[in-house]
């Protein structure tokens, strides 16, 4: 039996709460499952639906350091989202001014993908299925 059943959540740290709660839920259309202000760390806790199961756990904390690098720092490289049609993600993601990469295909599975950074510069994927 596999000691692990599935992905629960991501947890991202984010540099300004107003900025961020705004691309994830109008900008992405994720869904709020419990937003909670928690005053003796000076932070945000919002925890997001992410549809087919799975969470994202966007948290604001005061002077947090910048990310090392983009993208090939050692640790989480990204986050990818499934799409039924990148195409018109891509399209969604450039009428709201964020910068979208030229659409790939990937060799090994032969599937379309691109990148888009968050407002903290966080690379995340489109993965088109």
């Amino acid at each position: 039996m596999p000691l692990l059943k599935k992905m629960h959540h991501v947890a991202i740290i984010c540099s300004d709460y107003a900025i961020s709660r705004r691309f994830y839920t109008e900008v992405l259309g994720l869904e709020i499952v419990a937003e909670n202000y928690r005053a003796d760390r000076a932070s945000y806790k919002l925890d997001l639906a992410l549809p087919g199961g799975g969470q994202i756990e966007l948290f604001s904390f005061p002077a947090s350091p910048a990310r090392a690098s983009f993208p090939e720092a050692t640790g989480l490289r990204h986050v990818a989202f499934e799409v039924d049609d990148i195409d018109a993600a891509k399209e969604h993601l450039m009428a709201e001014g964020i910068l979208v990469e030229q659409i790939r295909t990937d060799p090994f599975t032969g599937c379309r993908f691109t990148f888009f950074p968050d407002p903290d510069g966080l690379p995340l994927e489109l993965y088109e299925v």
